[in-house]
C-alpha cells in the first residue's frame, strides 16, 4: 500500500478540532488526547496527521463513529449531526498543548 503525504492543509482537513469536556479532561492524566475527526479518515491517516500538526509521537489511535441524535426545539424536530470522534494515545513525554497561555 502507497504512504499518503499529508501535508498541512491535508491534515487540518482531517482534524477538526479538540473535544474539551468532563471525561476528555480525565483522559489528559493518561496522555490521551480527544480530536472531532473527519468520517472518512481512517486510524493511520489520523495518526499521520496529529504527528504532522503537533509535532509528536503517537502510539495508539482508538475511533468510534458517534450516532446522529435527534433534537426538538419547540414544534420542530430536527436532527444534530453526527461525527468521529478520535482517543489518540502519545508516547511518554510527549503532550500536546490545548489551553492557551498567556
Amino acid at each position: 500500500m502507497a504512504k499518503e503525504s499529508i501535508n498541512i492543509s491535508n491534515a487540518s482537513n482531517i482534524i477538526h478540532c479538540p473535544i474539551i469536556s468532563d471525561k476528555a479532561t480525565h483522559l489528559l492524566e493518561n496522555n490521551k488526547y480527544s480530536f472531532i475527526v473527519d468520517p472518512k479518515s481512517n486510524k493511520n491517516t489520523i495518526k499521520q496527521s496529529i504527528e504532522y500538526l503537533f509535532n509528536v509521537k503517537v502510539i495508539k489511535v482508538n475511533t468510534v463513529q458517534l450516532p446522529k441524535k435527534k433534537r426538538r426545539v419547540g414544534k420542530y424536530v430536527g436532527w444534530k449531526p453526527h461525527y468521529k470522534k478520535a482517543i489518540v494515545t502519545l508516547s511518554e513525554g510527549n503532550i500536546i498543548n490545548l489551553f492557551a497561555e498567556n
